[in-house]
């Protein structure tokens, strides 16, 4: 199925209808009666979409909308009214209760089929997300994106040729958020390159293409900003097209401020709600490569990086060198200074390390208080000289711990490998450095020893 639809009106024959026509093109479609098994059944299946009838007896349809919004897991789920009102006054009401959007009875199916296409494609995108936001919850990460609802200060892009227009909808919009108005349309393509949290196109322009800049929009720089389409009700082929192109909300002619400002009201707090999760994305991935303490990579991304690196060696590419570090006597340091010492020396010893290194190198911590470099397109003979001049910087000055307090002076010792041709592995040539790390350790420690293979 592409798709999950949860169908919610107290009268059988339209639950019916709606199932009917969405079953055809293959959708999965739940239903219900009323609100509070509306709430079930949403938290429970997880629906990419629910079109939920206004007019319901007991908890109407913009209560049980609320109440959706309001629940951490199903309030990035979108919900479409599906009313027989039409007035200015209930759409502004649902939309305050966190609708995405509206359809009238008789339900016009090319607009739903657009609508259901458009909000089903966009919480795909947030279901991933979340996904990965969860992840990082259950590894310990704070990952709380409710304190990032904020839908005041965005930054909005109008595009429209109609000055009158513009004016009226940056008069409504700047008490709450910072309006840009452009009505070049090459000028609107370079300013959406900017960070925005919201692009209005006005699609029915007479001067210029507007779904064409949507189109344009949102394959290029500014595609991760929500794009409001501006329409004439009537002109239903335009309307469509631009949900198509990725619009991610109509708003029909003559603009009603009210209805403006809750529209992008929504578009703001859930972009803003999507671009946490892509943060948290970003920063559980850096974590999964990063060790915590030193702020180098760790052993998992050296084993993938060196694998990779090697494997390409092997197959006539450059050469890779290798350094594997241990620092002496670090066991004293914990015993003497304690462990918050022993630390403050790790992360000390890490900036000493990256700084002694090429551009190209990889440093990493292997654990406690071993270190690797990984030194793509090195020789021995450049790997040894890049070990010694590190070797010399951390023996040079001694290290202050406990707020400066003490000095410590530190020494370590490190092995020196690298590829020689087609019987290259990984492991063969850790284990050289390693073996370079011991005659070091038993020649009387600060030392480097480059072995061959």
């Amino acid at each position: 199925m592409s798709a999950r639809i949860l169908v919610v009106d107290d009268v059988d024959v339209n639950v019916r209808l709606l199932e009917a026509k969405l079953t055809i093109e293959y959708y999965d479609v739940l239903s219900c009666n009323d609100g509070a098994t509306a709430l079930s059944l949403a938290a429970e299946h997880q629906p990419d979409l629910i079109l939920l009838d206004v007019m319901m007896p007991g908890m109407d349809g913009f209560e049980t909308c609320r109440r959706l919004k309001a629940q951490a897991e199903t309030r990035h789920i979108p919900v479409v009214l599906v009313t027989a009102l039409d007035g200015r006054q209930d759409r502004i009401r649902g939309l305050e209760a966190g609708a995405d959007d509206f359809l009238t009875k008789p339900i016009d199916d090319v607009i739903l089929f657009a609508r259901v296409k458009s909000l089903t494609r966009l919480k795909h995108v947030m279901d991933e997300l979340r996904e990965r936001e969860e992840s990082g919850r259950r590894l310990g990460v704070d990952s709380d994106g409710a304190a990032r609802l904020r839908s005041e200060g965005g930054r909005v892009l109008i595009v429209d040729d109609d000055q009158r227009q513009a004016e009226k909808m940056a008069a409504e919009l700047s008490g709450e958020h910072r309006v840009t108005i452009e009505s070049d349309p090459e000028a609107a393509l370079v300013a959406a390159k900017g960070a925005l949290d919201l692009i209005i196109v006005n699609v029915a322009a007479a001067g210029f293409d507007g779904l064409r800049i949507v189109a344009q929009a949102k394959s290029g720089d500014a595609r991760r900003a929500p794009i409001l389409a501006v329409v004439e009700p009537a002109e239903r082929p335009r309307m469509v097209k631009a949900l198509e192109l990725g619009a991610a909300d109509i708003l029909p002619r003559p603009i009603d401020t009210e209805e403006l400002s809750a529209r992008v009201r929504t578009q703001i707090r859930r972009k803003r709600y999507t671009d946490f999760l892509r943060q948290k994305l970003d920063s559980s991935m850096e974590m999964a490569v990063t060790d915590a303490l030193t702020g180098l990579h760790n052993r998992r991304y050296m084993t993938g990086q060196l694998q990779a690196l090697v494997g390409r060696a092997a197959q006539g590419g450059s050469q890779v060198a290798l350094l594997v570090l241990d620092i002496d006597h670090f066991k004293s340091v914990n015993d003497s200074f304690g462990h918050d010492a022993g630390d403050e020396v790790l992360v000390e010893f890490a900036v000493r390390l990256a700084t002694n290194v090429r551009a190209v190198d990889l440093p990493c911590r292997m654990g406690g208080e071993e270190f690797v470099v990984v030194m793509p397109g090195a020789s021995l003979e450049d790997a040894g000289h890049v070990a010694e001049r590190i070797r010399r910087d951390v023996a040079s000055a001694p290290f202050r711990v406990m707020g400066g307090k003490e000095q410590i002076t530190i020494t370590i010792s490190i092995g020196v490998a690298a590829t020689t041709g087609d019987g290259d592995t990984p492991e063969g040539l850790l284990k050289r450095a390693d073996e370079g790390v011991y005659e070091a350790k038993a020649a009387g420690r600060n030392k480097v020893i480059a072995k061959a293979a």
